[in-house]
């Protein structure tokens, strides 16, 4: 399963995007801020986004883990 690697409202925060400044320039919608808020991946287009906003690439920001949950097939 994708996970974020560290908060990423955190991040843009200490990177000068508040959220109060994300809406006020419409850079994420809010639908989308809730999903990073909950630790949902969010849509192409705001990693996107926040690869631009945070001068980085999407593997920084995300990274992959096994789900344990799962069975794997025998």
């Amino acid at each position: 399963m994708l996970k974020y690697k560290f908060d990423v409202l955190e991040k843009l925060k200490d990177s000068g995007f508040s959220t109060y400044r994300i809406r006020k320039e419409k850079l994420i919608g809010e639908s989308q801020m809730q999903k990073i808020r909950t630790g949902e991946i969010a849509s192409k287009e705001t990693l996107n986004k926040l690869c631009e906003l945070l001068k980085c690439q999407p593997g920084d920001i995300l990274e992959y883990v096994p789900d344990d949950t799962k069975k794997s097939p025998s």
